[in-house]
């Protein structure tokens, strides 16, 4: 997952004993998913997109300690100087840092000692906000707020990166033991109309937001339908087998390119074994489930599928008028599933939104009308990516319990295939 910013005044209102109480929560989520890995697993980089768990782990004890600790409590003193320099990843106003290519190669600090780094911060970060004057608690609140969703994003980023690691290994290792779902076929897709007209988009201020779902706008959209559902793991096998992979006017040009010079003929982790495909997840090796939703596929392989199909991919704007009248509750990491679940009847409005998987959209990523950065390094934070990037919409399997809404934007490179990521189809009356 790409980084995202924040809208500071919407976190202000918070109190400081509402934040301690969710900053040890969110500080024990990221621990709780470090443990069933093993010293080794969490030093290995699979490829420069990942970052090991014991960077990722330091990564987010730096911010606090960056932006936080060092600037609003008297005598902190950082755990190591070099620290600083080892666990920047891209803050240009924060000072050097260490090559994001050669994050595998830092064996030290070791796995505990990044350990008791982290207990440095949690302890002095207590100590601030138990602390620290009522007229400052505003003043830091938002930066905090932005920690610990910044420490969520990177809480889903060290399941995508573990996943990619292990699927490295011909042992297919196990990151946690599957959890059964719900048996079920997947509901019939059928088609959800929604009227055209001037909508407003956007954050409207109640609440945390990132600064890129703001300013909230008005959108003039044409009349459209969304599928009831996201395309499954079975409807993506009959565009294999009418030759999807191999038919250069499904693709866009650059898509093609990619095809041929990886050689992509299914979603990423899929294995043809014994006659049938199988696919590697968080809970090992498994047969493809055909009632699930498809994962793990690129921008450019979500546009192909959605051309084949006779359809496309909405648009951002599209996707949250549908989400913004339901509640953003899904199949995200709290079900403990760890992979997408095929879906229930959609009752007339379209199922999934939220959780399952990531929803690839046709809206390249940039500013709202009026968008501004923050000042300062903070200000780096999202505004500096809104280039050649794709929007994707609703939370995944993977990502934290409410930690997504209606109008949260995530956004990757469309070549990229390690999120779980999918699609979901629409139309134009």
């Amino acid at each position: 997952m790409t980084s995202h910013a924040f809208d500071i005044r919407s976190a202000a209102p918070a109190l400081a004993t509402d934040l301690s109480s969710r900053f040890e929560a969110v500080r024990a989520q990221s621990e709780r998913l470090a443990a069933p890995l093993a010293a080794e697993d969490q030093v290995v980089q699979s490829m420069t997109d990942c970052s090991p768990t014991k960077w990722h782990l330091a990564h987010v004890s730096w911010f606090f300690e960056t932006f936080l600790l060092q600037p609003h409590l008297k005598d902190y003193k950082p755990k190591h100087p070099q620290f600083a320099y080892l666990f920047n990843s891209y803050y240009e106003a924060a000072g050097e840092r260490h090559p994001r290519f050669a994050r595998g190669l830092i064996t030290r600090p070791t796995v505990a000692e990044v350990a008791d780094y982290r207990a440095h911060v949690t302890d002095a970060m207590l100590r601030l906000l138990a602390t620290i004057d009522e007229s400052k608690v505003v003043e830091i609140a938002p930066v905090v707020e932005i920690g610990l969703n910044h420490e969520q994003q990177h809480q889903e980023l060290i399941l995508m990166d573990i996943l990619n690691l292990f699927s490295r290994n011909p042992l297919n290792p196990v990151y946690m033991q599957r959890l059964d779902a719900p048996v079920r076929e997947a509901a019939p897709l059928e088609w959800c109309d929604f009227e055209g007209g001037i909508f407003p988009v956007g954050h409207e201020g109640d609440g945390f937001a990132y600064d890129n779902e703001s300013p909230r706008h008005d959108a003039l959209v044409r009349p459209f339908r969304l599928a009831s559902r996201l395309v499954t793991n079975s409807e993506w096998l009959k565009f294999m087998e009418d030759d999807g992979y191999r038919r250069a006017d499904l693709w866009l040009a650059d898509g093609w390119a990619k095809v041929n010079e990886e050689g992509w003929r299914a979603p990423l982790y899929w294995e043809e074994r014994d006659g049938g495909w199988s696919a590697m997840s968080l809970n090992g090796l498994h047969p493809v489930d055909p009632h699930a939703p498809v994962c793990h596929v690129s921008f450019y392989e979500a546009d192909a599928y959605a051309r084949w199909s006779g359809n496309r991919l909405p648009s951002e704007v599209e996707w949250e008028i549908a989400a913004r009248v339901q509640e953003p509750v899904g199949n995200t990491l709290g079900s403990g599933f760890l992979r997408p679940v095929p879906a229930s009847r959609s009752e007339g409005r379209p199922a999934q939104m939220f959780g399952d998987v990531w929803e690839w959209t046709s809206s390249f990523y940039g500013a709202y009308p009026g968008y501004r950065p923050a000042p300062g390094a903070i200000g780096e934070y999202n505004g500096k990516f809104m280039m050649n990037q794709m929007v994707l919409r609703g939370g995944a399997c993977v990502t934290p319990d409410g930690h997504i809404r209606a109008t949260y934007r995530n956004f990757f490179y469309p070549h990229q295939r390690w999120a779980f990521a999918g699609l979901r189809l629409a139309q134009g009356f």
